[in-house]
């Protein structure tokens, strides 16, 4: 997946979660990727985040370290 994508979504994920207010919010992200993202994407986006992340909403960032 192109990074723009994968970016794109995971602060889509991230905006959702966000209006969740009685969960733990980077922990939602973190399932969501968990369940629905192939093992080839969360590597993808564990990379991405240790290369600096950019444009990544920081509860994407937050996530990742949880995946």
């Amino acid at each position: 997946m192109s990074p723009d994508s994968m970016v794109r979504m995971a602060n889509q994920i991230a905006a959702f979660f966000k209006t969740q207010p009685k969960i733990d919010q980077a922990q939602g992200v973190a399932d969501h990727i968990s369940d629905f993202w192939e093992p080839r994407m969360k590597a993808q986006l564990v990379a991405f985040v240790t290369g600096g992340g950019a444009g990544l909403d920081e509860l994407v960032v937050e996530a990742s370290k949880r995946l």
